[in-house]
C-alpha cells in the first residue's frame, strides 16, 4: 500500500510535471509510487535496458516505489485491457491520491494515458470482477502538467517546492541521460524545468512550485490549509 500513485505514459513524464512534488510528498513522510505505462523505447539514443536503469535512478533520487507497465509505446490507446492493467495496480497499491497526465497535449500517448487512468480509477471500484486484488477507488484525482504543447493554463492550485525538492526534480530529471544529455534537441530542458518551477513558486511565494488541476471542486477543512 502507498499514500500516492503518479501515473505517466513515459518514464520522465512524473519527473517532469510533478518531480518537486513527489520530493516533497517524500519529504514530508508519504509513501509514493510511480507507474510508468509504457518502457519508453524506442528513442533515438535509447534502449530498453538503458531505460529502465535510469528511471530506476530517477527513482532512487525521488525516494520512491516504481512500477513499469506492458503497454506499447508510441502505440498507448485507451482500452479495457489497459484500464483493467492499470486497475490491478491501483488495487494492490490502494493509494487514497493520484495523479495523471493532464488531458490535452500535442503527443497522443500522454492523452491516452490521462483517459486510461480516469477509466482505472473506476475500474478498480468494480466488484464480480475477474481483476486481482480487492476494490478500491483513490479518493482524488488531479492531473499534472508535462506537454508538448505551449500552453497556460489557469490551475487549480500550485504545490510549493522547497530548494532541495527542485534540486531533487532537476537530478531526477538528469538521470534520462539517454533523453537529455545525449540528445542535443532536448539539452535544455533542465534551465527550462527549473525557470518553470521558479515562475510557478513565484505566484504563490516560494522558491519553486508546480501546477495541478482538479476536475472536481476541492474542499478544505481549514482555512489554515491555505496559508
Amino acid at each position: 500500500m502507498v499514500d500516492v500513485v503518479c501515473i505517466g505514459a513515459h518514464p520522465d513524464d512524473v519527473e517532469i510535471g510533478m518531480g518537486a512534488t513527489v520530493a516533497g510528498m517524500v519529504r514530508q513522510g508519504l509513501s509514493v509510487a510511480i507507474v510508468d505505462l509504457t518502457n519508453g523505447e524506442p528513442t533515438p539514443f535509447g534502449t530498453p535496458e538503458t531505460r529502465a536503469a535510469e528511471s530506476a535512478s530517477a527513482a532512487s533520487v525521488l525516494g520512491v516505489t516504481r512500477r513499469t507497465l506492458t503497454m506499447p509505446n508510441r502505440y498507448l490507446f485507451d482500452s479495457v485491457e489497459a484500464r483493467t492493467q492499470l486497475a490491478e495496480v491501483l488495487r494492490e497499491f490502494r493509494p487514497r491520491l493520484m495523479f495523471a497526465p493532464y488531458p490535452s497535449d500535442a503527443h497522443p500517448d500522454h492523452i491516452a494515458a490521462s483517459a486510461i487512468a480516469v477509466g482505472a480509477r473506476f475500474y478498480a471500484k468494480f466488484t464480480k470482477t475477474d481483476m486481482t486484488g480487492e476494490p478500491h477507488y483513490p479518493a482524488r484525482l488531479y492531473h499534472y502538467i508535462a506537454v508538448h504543447l505551449a500552453l497556460h493554463v489557469k490551475p487549480s492550485f500550485i504545490v510549493a517546492a522547497e530548494e532541495g525538492d527542485l534540486s531533487s526534480k532537476l537530478d531526477a530529471i538528469r538521470s534520462y541521460r539517454s533523453q537529455f544529455e545525449a540528445n542535443e534537441r532536448n539539452a535544455a530542458i533542465i534551465g527550462t524545468m527549473q525557470t518553470r518551477a521558479r515562475y510557478w513558486g513565484g505566484l504563490v511565494g516560494a522558491p519553486a512550485g508546480e501546477p495541478f488541476f482538479s476536475p472536481e471542486e476541492i474542499g478544505i477543512s481549514s482555512v489554515r490549509d491555505l496559508v
